[in-house]
């Protein structure tokens, strides 16, 4: 169908943005969850891969070969709790600090890659082998970046580390 250029032509326009409008979700835009998030340690802003829900937070890093100097991933969880990470099939070495939920550092560790697990291994005997890396207290959030970032920014237990947890919050599953 054709439409003239007369005044009844907004009105159809007006009429096809409405009908549009009902059948799209409320909130579309911001129900999707975000990918990444800036994360500031001691000044310096790293553009972080979010890892917000269990599948994404079983991958973790695993098989990322490289960093870059400004890049890393955070772990959200729906709670604060004494975690317990490990590098299954991680293929480059990571240093990584746990965050309460009000963003103060609990622990940091650098954790060097480990052999991946062997033709014939079983995956508990390859669990079995895995160093361990604790929070130290509950966390809520993990931060992993390149080796040999975190002690030169002077990183320990009780630093502070920004981000926007109040948003981050709403997406965490």
């Amino acid at each position: 169908m054709r439409f003239a250029p007369t005044a009844s032509v907004p009105f159809a326009a007006a009429l096809v943005l409405a009908a549009t409008a009902s059948v799209l979700p409320a909130g579309c835009g911001s129900s999707t969850p975000p990918t990444s998030a800036p994360v500031t340690v001691a000044g310096r802003t790293f553009q972080c891969r979010l890892s917000i829900d269990n599948a994404s937070r079983e991958l973790g890093l695993g098989g990322v070969a490289s960093l870059g100097p400004d890049e890393g991933m955070l772990f959200a969880f729906t709670d604060s709790q004494t975690r317990t990470f490990w590098m299954r099939g991680c293929i480059m070495d990571l240093d990584i600090a746990f965050i309460d939920p009000l963003g103060f550092v609990t622990a940091v560790h650098t954790m060097p890659k480990e052999e991946l697990q062997q033709p014939g291994e079983s995956e508990d005997q390859y669990y079995a082998r895995l160093k361990r890396y604790p929070s130290i207290a509950p966390a809520q959030y993990v931060l992993e970046v390149a080796p040999g970032t975190l002690a030169p920014l002077g990183v320990k237990r009780g630093t502070r580390i920004e981000f926007d947890r109040a948003s981050l919050k709403n997406h965490i599953k």
